[in-house]
């Protein structure tokens, strides 16, 4: 199994998405990025700490490859927003790719800069490549939030 991490505005809404995706065998939301330990979604949400809302998936590579989670990741969210995706805006809700290895950060710069280059949005792509950093877990009431409301996304 391998994971990847993204990060694509409120978490829940990307939980649903890679759920649903043959081959991912888990998913988890949390916090990464920051430069507070244990961080909670109240401190998260101040935009001091530095912390993204992010989807970590844990996938089959045999089933699902990281370049398809990628597709589903570009194609889901509005990657040229700025620290926001529709309602929701702050640091914590920007558009970014955690790596967990070399690999996966050549093939995130390059479908970027492939999408980027595509002209597929009217403004350049604004999400960032980082190297994966401590994944902290977010509160269990976070955890399969909308599936347990019998919702399948957030906001229209």
């Amino acid at each position: 199994m391998e994971k990847a991490t993204f990060g694509m505005g409120c978490f829940w809404g990307p939980e649903v998405t890679f759920g649903k995706v043959d081959g991912v065998v888990e998913t988890a939301v949390g916090y990464m990025g920051g430069d507070v330990d244990d961080p909670d979604y109240r401190t998260v949400c101040t935009g001091r700490t530095g912390h993204v809302e992010v989807v970590q998936v844990t996938y089959d590579p045999a089933k699902v490859s990281y370049q398809q989670l990628l597709e589903i990741f570009w194609r889901s969210h509005d990657p040229t927003q700025v620290n926001r995706q529709g309602p929701d805006f702050g640091t914590q809700y920007r558009t970014v790719i955690f790596a967990h290895d070399e690999e996966q950060r050549e093939r995130a710069e390059t479908s970027r800069r492939v999408l980027d280059e595509s002209g597929a949005f009217p403004k350049p792509v604004a999400t960032s490549i980082e190297p994966a950093q401590t994944f902290w877990r977010a509160e269990d009431y976070h955890q399969k939030y909308l599936e347990k409301r019998g919702l399948a996304v957030c906001h229209v």
